[in-house]
This record gives C-alpha cells, structure tokens and sequence, in this order.
C-alpha cells in the first residue's frame, strides 16, 4: 500500500518510520524550511532521535505525495488540519483519508472529524488514528496499539487490518466520536497531573486525579454522542494513564513547569512541540457548560492557563470541594 503522510512532526515522522517497514511512504511536511531540512538530515528536528529508512521518499510537493497515493494520513497539528484539508481537496476531493491528530479547532471547536466534513465534504472512506503513543517509542519499535475509527465499518476493518503490524496493532472501531474525544480531553486531565507532580503531591493525589479527570471524559464523551466502552478502552483510559503519567507527555510536562512557577508562554516556547491540551482547554470547558457537565478539574486548569489562578490555589480549591457519593 502507499500511505501519503502529510506533517512531519513528532508523530508524522514516528508514523511514517513505522509504516515504512510494510509499505511505500511519501512524507511531505508543511513548511518548506521543513521539507529542505528532511531531505538534507533524513530525520524530523521535532524527533531528532531517530533517521529515516531509504524507505521513507520525502516529497516537496504535495500533489507528488498524493499521486496513486491508497492512504492519506494527516499528521498535522490541529490547527494546521484544516489547511492541510484544503490543499488536499484541490488535488483529490474524495481520497481515502485518515488523521492523527488530537484536540479541537480553537475558533470553531469543531472535533477533527468535523473539520474534515467541512472542509472534504465529498471523502466518505475517512477515520481517526489514535491511542495511547509516544512518537519516539513508535519510532524506535516498541511495542504500541492504537485504534483507528470510521463510521464505515469496513473501511475501519480493512485500514486496521492494512495498518497492524507486530510492533504497532492497530484495532477497528466505529465510534469516531468517543475515540476523539478521549484523545482530546485526556490532554487538559494531563495538565492538571503535571501540576500534582510539579508540587510533590504525590501518588495517591494523582491516582485520584486520573480517576476523576476520567469520570470528566465519560461524562462530557458520552453526552456528545461517544460510547461508554470506548472510554474504557485504549483511546479512553489508556491514553489517559499514559499521558497523566509518562515522562515523554507535553500536556503532562506543561503542568509540571506551571507549578515550578514558570509562565505558560515560556513554556510553550522552551518546549519547542503542540501541547494540544492548551489550546483544547477552553473548548472542552464551552462544550461542558454547554451541556450541563460539572467538569472541575477542567475548570481549574482553565483557570490556572489563562485566568491567572497559581496551581497551589487551583489545587486547594478541588480539594475543598463538597463530597458526593462517587
């Protein structure tokens, strides 16, 4: 099969390098400064770790990944989703479509799914990839499994089935919906986990975070069309767990530098990577009070992010809060 990558980020570079070794892959990055570097170091800046296989053909343009292309994937950022979206639609109106990214469109706070129903209204064989994954473990071959998602079921089956392999397995789903969403408010719950690090509240605090910041995923999922189990599974909780926790977490490492006292712009710029959970905050807070869903840590990690509440206050708040049966 050749799999057209477009985005060569982190995770387009971490996919492109695993997908290479069962298919024909043509990567194509956004920014040209990026595409000259690729073919001139073989390896991603925002991965640096790892060099590309002779498999892996960078393209300059567009219209040359996209030629005979059987997959597009879109390894985008959220915000560049959209653009990306476009550039495709002037080449290959209906291509069979598939994209990694997680969060909202911060103006619209449209899902990913959404924006390609905007922006690709005549693409009908499209889903998500997601999962619990670091870029640089599916990079180096650890043994990962994701999910990819589709309202039609055989594309879902058939893509999965194309997709897996013995270091990547990748399961079938339907439920676009549940699958996004826990991909993206896992990455606001993620904050807050690194805000319980950064000030040495310890385990119990952060398995009770996790717990609960779950219970916000399912409320806000389920009510938004997702289904129950989906959250049980490896894009709900498994991602969750992942990203509260594991070292290589952006959303996670944001929350840690916050309770060090350090400013969210600094932040940002030191770390040189999207933490999605930032700018998907305020779109997962709309969306709750919007529909009547108590979220609260969420809410304080909006107010730590952009209403000048300090961590410690954000976290003396949550735990001051009226108990209730679980």
């Amino acid at each position: 099969m050749k799999i057209a990558v477009l985005g060569a980020g982190a995770w387009g570079a971490a996919l492109a390098i695993s997908f290479a070794a069962r298919h024909e892959v043509a990567l194509w990055a956004r920014k040209p400064e990026d595409r000259a570097r690729l073919e001139r170091e073989r390896r991603s800046r925002y991965l640096p770790e790892v060099v590309f296989p002779e498999a892996i053909g960078v393209v300059p343009e567009l219209a040359t990944a996209l030629r005979d292309a059987d997959l597009v994937l879109v390894a985008t950022a959220t915000r560049g989703l959209r653009e990306t979206l476009q550039g495709i639609a002037s080449i290959d109106p209906e291509p069979r479509l598939a994209w990694a990214c997680k969060g909202f469109e911060q103006d619209s706070r449209m899902l990913p799914h959404e924006v390609v129903a905007d922006a690709l209204p005549g693409a009908t064989r499209v889903g998500v990839l997601s999962g619990p994954s670091f870029a640089l473990e599916v990079a180096l071959g650890k043994p990962t499994a994701l999910v990819f998602a589709s309202g039609d079921a055989e594309f879902a089956a058939d893509t999965a089935a194309a997709l897996n392999s013995e270091r990547l397995r990748i399961y079938s789903s339907a439920d676009v919906i549940g699958v996004e969403l826990g991909g993206s408010v896992k990455n606001v719950i993620a904050i807050a986990a690194g805000i319980a690090d950064g000030l040495a509240l310890g385990r119990n605090a952060r398995a009770a975070l996790v717990t609960r910041g779950l219970a916000e995923v399912v409320r806000l999922g389920v009510a938004l069309g997702g289904a129950p189990q989906t959250f049980m599974g490896l894009t709900g909780v498994g991602d969750l767990v992942l990203t509260c926790t594991g070292d290589l977490s952006r959303n996670r490492e944001v929350g840690v530098r916050l309770a060090h006292g350090r400013p969210l712009e600094s932040i940002l710029r030191e770390l040189g990577h999207v933490a999605e959970g930032v700018p998907s905050a305020p779109s997962v807070l709309a969306l709750a009070r919007e529909n009547g869903i108590e979220m609260p840590i969420t809410e304080a990690v909006c107010a730590v992010l952009f209403e000048g509440r300090s961590p410690s206050e954000a976290v003396r708040q949550l735990l001051s809060r009226d108990p209730k049966p679980e």
